[in-house]
């Protein structure tokens, strides 16, 4: 079980994780930050279950949350337009990323647009869910799922070739608090930078980090299949592809997978 008095003592935050609710089982950690969003919840208000019983990704796939996961939802309320949304996604994937690197030296990568990668596999999952009047933003809850400590056996079967977990790679358990804490800081410290309009400077991060960039990829979505190659996002966070006959295409929603021949 964490121990939150724990977070709380080691915090090095200044807004995020400062107020923080737990749960020892809730159907999904985002589900319950929407709820007190509306209700008034303060940025930087943070969510932290030990179990999600109705866990989901993007797409609305269910995402597996058993207990040793770190699965954790952050309220934003940033002044940006809707369409922006996205830019939070990829900032919170370098925050992530830079966690593992700092806390275990792991070669963590990014796979466009809110997968981290470690040894190849996926190690964590990030679901932005963005609230809007009119088109501005009202309030932005940032889910943050990682494979932490537990086996790849408690993964559904389909994922097990391709996932991964903090225990697996490491071949020992890791302290959750103090990768909560880290974690929280790094995703403050880009998330100033978001609001300080420096995006760019977060892309340039974000680009350094990313595992498939000049990569042959394939995209799926919206009931389309498309391959080439993963040149670039651009300044609005979307993925350029070239396709085949030289043409580039922007994809600002999908899967991508990068193909091996």
């Amino acid at each position: 079980m964490l121990e939150i008095e724990r977070i709380m003592a080691q915090l090095e935050t200044d807004f995020i994780g400062r107020e923080i609710h737990y749960f020892e089982k809730v159907p999904s950690t985002n589900a319950v930050a929407k709820q007190q969003a509306r209700k008034g919840a303060k940025e930087g208000t943070t969510i932290i279950a030990e179990t999600q019983t109705r866990g989901k990704g993007r797409l609305n796939r269910p995402w597996t949350s058993p207990e040793g996961g770190v699965w954790l939802s952050i309220i934003l309320r940033p002044e940006m337009k809707a369409e922006e949304a996205l830019k939070i996604t990829l900032a919170t994937a370098v925050a992530v990323a830079n966690a593992l690197r700092k806390m275990f030296r792991l070669k963590a990568e990014i796979k466009w647009p809110n997968d981290v990668l470690v040894n190849g596999k996926k190690v964590c999952g990030i679901l932005a869910e963005a609230a809007s009047k009119e088109k501005t933003v009202d309030f932005v809850v940032v889910g943050i799922g990682i494979n932490a400590n537990l086996g790849v056996n408690v993964l559904p079967k389909k994922l097990q070739a391709t996932a991964t977990t903090l225990r697996e790679v490491l071949k020992s358990d890791v302290d959750a608090e103090k990768l909560i804490c880290v974690l929280l800081k790094e995703f403050e410290d880009r998330y100033k930078m978001l609001k300080a309009k420096k995006f760019k400077t977060l892309l340039d991060e974000w680009r350094g980090m990313a595992v498939f960039l000049g990569k042959k990829v394939e995209i799926f979505g919206f009931g389309e299949k498309f391959g080439g190659m993963a040149v670039d996002i651009d300044d609005d966070g979307a993925l350029i592809v070239k396709l085949a006959d030289g043409t580039t295409r922007k994809v600002v929603s999908g899967d991508v997978t990068v193909r091996t021949v």
